[in-house]
């Protein structure tokens, strides 16, 4: 999984849009292979990016969990020790 998409789901605050819209740009550019298509392939880009926002909207909106929301601050804390941890010097 590119390591550029994050888990949207169950977190206080809830994801916006914009969070929703820049991972699916992201997926699209992993997928497609493309950071910024040419003008050729630009509307098939982003037709796909703005699909990909709205399956993953109605996803997010649709998924039920007991679990208590995670807050944002305490798991980018926890991304950032691990990345320190990753790429430490030997």
């Amino acid at each position: 999984m590119c390591r550029n998409i994050k888990t949207l789901f169950n977190f206080e605050p809830p994801v916006t849009d914009e969070e929703i819209r820049a991972a699916s740009l992201q997926f699209v550019r992993k997928v497609s292979g493309f950071n910024k298509p040419s003008k050729a392939n630009e509307a098939a880009f982003l037709a796909a990016v703005d699909e990909i926002a709205g399956v993953s909207k109605n996803l997010l909106d649709s998924l039920e969990t007991n679990a208590a929301p995670r807050n944002r601050e305490e798991e980018a804390a926890k991304a950032r020790a691990r990345a320190a941890q990753r790429f430490a010097p030997t």
